[in-house]
């Protein structure tokens, strides 16, 4: 298996393992493969699915890898703890080691929230920091002149597009844009 399918594996192993030995029964496995913690519950139908069972309160307890696989927003996570507490239903978190059966774990929670919020806050920052460096323009940095000029030279000799490409390391895209340049004045 990949590395990614078997981290997954097992951790649902090594959940399931550690409820039986807190003496807790698995009784569903809620799921959103492939699906961002930061999107909401609309597009989440493993976590509205638990959240409809909390609603419906089929189980007293949801045991969880990380706060992570919950949500990234401090509101989301706040109103989610806020709705299992109404319906008497308590959060076991393996990576924080947190259980909100007691006060303290209540506590920790929301201070994991505060982190998690804060996590996704920076990888946003980061990213616009670096679209702002990489320019206003965007895109891939120009071709050197220098090998401009090689691949110029290259299509005069009649060289194919795709063998220019692949001789002077660039894009196929690249070398037919330089092409249509080529043809250009000469129409005009």
């Amino acid at each position: 298996m990949a590395p990614p399918a078997w981290h997954r594996v097992w951790r649902r192993l090594r959940s399931s393992c550690l409820t039986v030995l807190r003496g807790w029964a698995v009784l569903t496995l809620f799921t959103d493969e492939g699906i961002s913690g930061a999107k909401g519950r609309e597009k989440r139908p493993g976590l509205d699915a638990l959240l409809k069972g909390i609603a419906r309160r089929e189980f007293d307890m949801v045991a969880a890898w990380s706060v992570c696989r919950l949500g990234r927003s401090l509101q989301h996570l706040v109103g989610l703890l806020g709705d299992m507490t109404v319906c008497g239903v308590d959060l076991y978190l393996h990576v924080q080691a947190l259980d909100t059966s007691t006060p303290s774990g209540r506590a920790m929670f929301g201070m994991l929230g505060v982190f998690s919020e804060f996590e996704r806050a920076m990888i946003s920052e980061r990213v616009k920091a670096g679209i702002a460096r990489s320019g206003k323009k965007g895109g891939r940095p120009p071709v050197d002149p220098i090998k401009v000029d090689k691949i110029r030279r290259a299509l005069l000799k009649g060289t194919s597009i795709n063998e220019t490409a692949r001789k002077h390391c660039v894009g196929v895209a690249t070398v037919h844009r330089i092409k249509v340049a080529m043809a250009e004045p000469m129409a005009a």
